[in-house]
């Protein structure tokens, strides 16, 4: 007889080999997600020479989370909408230009974060 908890524990390893493919490919494909990336790393490295408080890491990190996270939903609401309607049309442009809007508040509201954690340092 088949142990539910078997079956269990392999598709959560599926789940994470997909998940990590799927990073891998934003981190190897994505122009602007290797660019936040960078970005990312850049930041890190600052926080580390400004000694910022466990606080201030924490707001940086969730907020460079939340831009990847925004970054990565877009790229695939694009992707989806090129393959369904690979030619140019109003309705697929509305879609994208949404989850383009969608990045636009993400990057505002950590361009506000870094600010409020920075502006004491500088």
């Amino acid at each position: 007889m088949k142990n539910i908890n078997d079956s269990f524990l392999k598709g959560r390893a599926k789940s994470l080999k997909y998940t990590f493919k799927g990073a891998y490919l934003l981190l190897k494909t994505e122009h602007s997600i290797m660019t936040q990336f960078f970005i990312g790393i850049v930041f890190i490295a600052l926080g580390f020479y400004f000694q910022i408080t466990k606080f201030e890491w924490m707001f940086q990190i969730l907020g460079f989370g939340l831009i990847l996270t925004a970054e990565s939903l877009n790229t695939a609401v694009e992707k989806l909408c090129d393959f369904v309607h690979p030619d140019y049309h109003k309705k697929i442009g509305f879609v994208k230009d949404i989850a383009s809007g969608a990045m636009t508040f993400a990057v505002i509201s950590v361009l506000m974060l870094l600010n409020i954690i920075y502006y004491p340092y500088l």
